[in-house]
């Protein structure tokens, strides 16, 4: 499955300088995770970021957001135009930290 190597970046850049992640290859794609815990990935289709169950409505209710799959409820998956948006992706990804060290 193909990679999205712009994708990989703009998360590298922004994830840059967190003390626990770690990168690793799943879904297709590069996942990052904060003290092994799942906190997103970039994909040949989209960013997949961890909002937590019954916390990701306000992000669904945006264009270009739609939830990955129903067997993982509270992630969601970001299209081009959603995870291209600066704001937006620092959101997601602050969102998203904010749930995985609530699992700590």
């Amino acid at each position: 499955m193909a990679r999205d190597p712009g994708l990989e970046e703009l998360l590298r850049e922004a994830l840059e300088g967190e003390p626990g992640l770690t990168e690793k290859a799943m879904f297709g794609g590069l996942a990052w995770l904060l003290h092994g815990r799942l906190l997103c990935a970039a994909r040949h289709d989209g960013m997949l970021v961890r909002l937590g169950k019954g916390q990701d409505d306000w992000a669904l209710a945006l264009p270009d957001i739609r939830p990955m799959a129903a067997r993982m409820p509270g992630w969601v998956k970001a299209g081009p135009e959603a995870f291209g948006d600066d704001a937006l992706r620092r959101r997601l990804l602050d969102a998203a930290f904010a749930v995985v060290r609530g699992l700590e």
